[in-house]
């Protein structure tokens, strides 16, 4: 279809099929907010065989920082344990700062406990192998997460307990290996 440049009622319909109608979402800024790394069992660890059992922990956290921004963090602690004394134990915040504007309230909710931390967890993930590797310890290869069925199963646990955190995050604790434990 070919525009017509001189016709001015024809420019001002092509400019108005162009704004953005609804809802809109924008990711603003990724950064490391916090990281750390514990190994208080070296030198001594190195010593054994690595077959450790893997405690992961994973939490959100939002709130907004003015107008339509907020940030949300995700929190991602994994403690490698041999004969139940601690080898490493690492944790990061990913934050991120997002643009959400002209959403409804349970929208919203849903779009920093799902959406965000699915953008987040790579890079989070990243930290973590990079510290355990820079420990001298195995990657731990962490698999995908999904966040829209932790949010659902948070949701329904909440509805149970008729009890709510207040900030839509999202608390699980799993139990993973690493491909040498297996």
């Amino acid at each position: 279809m070919a525009e017509d440049y001189n016709n001015p009622q024809a420019a001002g319909a092509a400019d108005e099929t162009q704004q953005p109608q609804g809802p809109q979402f924008a990711l603003q800024r990724i950064y490391l907010k916090d990281s750390s790394f514990e190994s208080p069992r070296s030198p001594a660890i190195f010593q054994g065989q690595w077959a450790p059992k893997i405690n992961f922990d994973i939490k959100t956290r939002s709130n907004k920082v003015q107008d339509d921004l907020y940030e949300v963090v995700l929190i991602l602690t994994a403690e490698a344990l041999l004969e139940e004394q601690s080898a490493f134990l690492v944790e990061v915040h990913q934050a991120g700062v997002f643009a959400c504007k002209d959403f409804e309230d349970e929208q919203l909710e849903q779009l920093l406990a799902t959406v965000c931390p699915n953008i987040l967890f790579p890079y989070a993930r990243e930290v973590i192998d990079s510290l355990a590797i820079k420990g001298s310890f195995p990657a731990l290869m962490l698999a995908p997460i999904n966040f829209e069925s932790l949010y659902q199963q948070q949701k329904q646990a909440g509805a149970q307990q008729a009890t709510g955190n207040g900030n839509g995050a999202i608390t699980q604790g799993t139990e993973a290996s690493t491909p040498e434990a297996e």
